[in-house]
């Protein structure tokens, strides 16, 4: 056998060899920012259980209306009382969070300091998680470097490490499973099977029953998705169905359960007209607020408990409504100032605020120039691959539009906290010299 025979054959080996090396570093990279991002995230966890589990009048750090009907979830009483009082059955919060916190509260105690524990931890896990598609979403659109960078980034991200670490509520739970959306999304065109498209519409009907707030951009990316299987002459009708069909699978039980108990159509959950009053009832003094809610005004729990919830949220909705007829100026100033919130943390600078949100300046700084950054990134892939960045500019582009007309505080940024952080990878750091315009691989 010749020399160059020899080596021909050599290559192959060498080439899988350096494949199989590949993946081994690749995971690797991905449990040390896994386990990195979860020890910070634990030990925030373990400096704040305490106080979440510490005795109230009504354990409102436990979660508030999460916390309430797993309250009743755990008890025995089903979905029911989203408030403290007993006031039946509800379809105010979304499912998967309190039934989540149910079984904690089964296994380790109402409210308990071990539950606390236990639900920050996981809470935690679930963030620390989120390194995985945040790493997958970038590495095939602008390379291993740049990956690594979002993913590490994620690590330390301030608002990640927080909002996992000291809320029970579902701000990583929704996080991890949209982040694994979105990375799929991006591929999923690729996929000729069509138990990925199924498996894709089933995720995210799973991620809607965690927020709803996701399906604002649903239709937008499957219908872009469809788009390119068309343009290659795939059979998009029928994976637009299949995965229509599969998200209706998860969804439609729910829907059911809500027409049957709360008489009323409420695919998730119905408290939109609610939030809708509250943030466009006049009063401006805060972002979101905390005298239009029944959780922290008592006429307003009178109300709710006498009306009912299907009722008091029909009043809601009628009030809202003729608020905005009769002020349609003041109703676009304090969206417009909602619109300058969700992407600067800036509300008041009055003294009476800034005394109840003591953080807000410090906020204010960090919201703003991750705000700048991330406009950057989207400017940078823009220009470098208009393919790569439509989906994140649908994402901040539709995505905020319910809270623009609601409220825009910092934890309803996070189900797309991840995309975020990928756009300031880009922003500050660009793309590699290599990096042009292949499509996405698995």
């Amino acid at each position: 056998m010749s020399t160059l025979d020899q080596i021909e054959l050599t290559q192959p080996r060498i080439a899988k060899l350096t494949d199989w090396a590949d993946i081994g570093s690749n995971k690797i990279r991905l449990m040390s920012m896994v386990c990195c991002a979860l020890v910070l995230r634990a030990i925030v966890a373990a400096s704040t259980f305490l106080s979440i589990a510490a005795p109230s009048r009504d354990f409102g750090q436990f979660g508030a209306e999460m916390g309430w009907v797993a309250r009743s979830l755990a008890s025995g009483h089903g979905f029911s009382s989203p408030f403290f009082p007993a006031t039946g059955p509800t379809a105010l919060v979304p499912p998967l969070f309190p039934y989540l916190l149910a079984s904690v509260f089964r296994v380790c105690g109402l409210y308990t300091a071990t539950s606390a524990l236990v639900i920050l931890l996981f809470d935690s896990l679930l963030s620390a998680l989120t390194c995985i598609p945040i790493y997958f979403s970038l590495k095939y659109a602008a390379g291993e470097r740049q990956a690594q960078l979002a993913g590490w980034l994620w690590v330390i991200y301030p608002f990640a490490v927080y909002f996992s670490g000291t809320q029970v509520w579902d701000y990583a739970l929704t996080s991890f499973l949209f982040a694994t959306c979105f990375c799929l999304v991006q591929r999923l065109h690729l996929q000729d099977r069509f138990s990925a498209w199924f498996g894709f519409g089933i995720l995210y009907g799973i991620t809607a029953l965690s927020n709803p707030s996701v399906l604002s951009v649903f239709p937008f990316f499957l219908l872009m998705t469809l788009l390119k299987v068309r343009q290659v002459g795939g059979r998009w009708l029928l994976r637009g169905i299949i995965t229509v069909l599969a998200f209706m699978i998860v969804v439609a039980p729910w829907t059911i359960r809500n027409y049957r108990v709360m008489h009323a159509a409420s695919p998730i959950r119905d408290g939109f007209w609610l939030e809708f009053w509250a943030g466009n009832d006049g009063d401006t003094s805060a972002s979101n607020p905390a005298g239009a809610h029944p959780a922290t005004n008592l006429v307003e729990m009178q109300k709710f408990e006498a009306e009912g919830e299907m009722t008091y949220l029909s009043n809601k909705h009628s009030m809202a409504m003729n608020f905005v007829r009769h002020h349609p100026l003041f109703c676009a100033g304090v969206s417009l100032r909602r619109v300058i919130r969700f992407w600067t943390g800036f509300w008041s600078f009055s003294r009476n605020y800034l005394r109840s949100e003591p953080l807000d300046v410090p906020n204010i700084f960090f919201c703003t120039c991750i705000t700048l950054f991330m406009f950057r990134g989207i400017w940078r892939w823009w220009e470098e691959d208009r393919n790569h960045a439509f989906p994140y500019v649908i994402l901040i582009a539709v995505f905020p539009i319910t809270y623009y007309l609601t409220h825009a505080s910092m934890d309803y940024r996070q189900p797309i906290e991840p995309q975020i952080v990928i756009l300031v990878t880009i922003g500050i750091f660009g793309f590699e010299a290599s990096t042009g315009s292949e499509d996405f691989g698995v």
